[in-house]
């Protein structure tokens, strides 16, 4: 066999290894997407969670994830607070004093029992991911596109949580925006406090989704 025929037959080895790497690729992309698609359908809110809650590594993974959100100029205008073991008390008597200051407010006054109820708000998860979203100026970018990526990234946040083990639900509620627990968190007038993402182990099973429906929330032009 001469060296030219030993080159042609290494090179149409080279391309059969090619198409049969593309055409496995494809498969497994196809079935992959399956999969995928289900996985995210089969996400839902669960509250009352337990130890264990992730690392700090497995934290950081995530939010590299939520980094990734759609974001309009780059403005990168969410930020992460990570709170968990005695910080959890310390957000609880944040959200108590913000109670209290509405309560004020609207000329009534916290049952003991709403007192318990708000202060042990941050205790019904191992660990809470608190999203704020800091408003930039940018004349390309309103403000409701901003607060549409940190919802983006918080989304994002979730599903990496999930593909890591862990159960969470989004929770914010009427308190969250309240000036006590702004100046908890650090956060500006003009800036809010986007989700606070409970995160740990659910000591239930996630129960299966019903079908939704689509067709009202969808239509199709052409």
């Amino acid at each position: 066999m001469t060296t030219t025929d030993n080159v042609d037959n290494e090179s149409q080895e080279i391309e059969d290894n090619k198409l049969s790497i593309k055409n496995v690729a494809a498969n497994d992309i196809s079935s992959t997407s399956d999969e995928l698609i289900g996985w995210i359908n089969s996400r839902r809110s669960m509250g009352n969670l337990d130890e264990p809650a992730p690392t700090r590594a497995q934290i950081e993974s995530a939010i590299e994830c939520a980094a990734t959100a759609p974001d309009h100029k780059k403005l990168r205008p969410w930020r992460f607070i990570v709170t968990q073991g005695e910080a959890r008390h310390e957000l609880g008597r944040a959200l108590l004093e913000a109670a209290q200051a509405k309560a004020l407010q609207d000329g009534e006054e916290l049952s003991e029992k709403t007192i318990t109820k708000t202060k042990n708000m941050p205790l019904r998860a191992p660990l809470i991911i608190t999203a704020v979203t800091q408003m930039q100026e940018h004349k390309k970018v309103p403000p409701f596109e901003q607060m549409l990526s940190a919802g983006a990234a918080v989304q994002n946040l979730i599903l990496a949580l999930k593909a890591q083990g862990f159960s969470t639900v989004w929770r914010t509620g009427l308190l969250c925006n309240e000036p006590a627990v702004k100046a908890y968190f650090g956060v500006g007038p003009d800036d809010y406090v986007t989700a606070f993402v409970y995160t740990g182990t659910s000591p239930k099973d996630e129960s299966k989704r019903k079908p939704i429906d689509i067709e009202p929330l969808v239509r199709f032009e052409s």
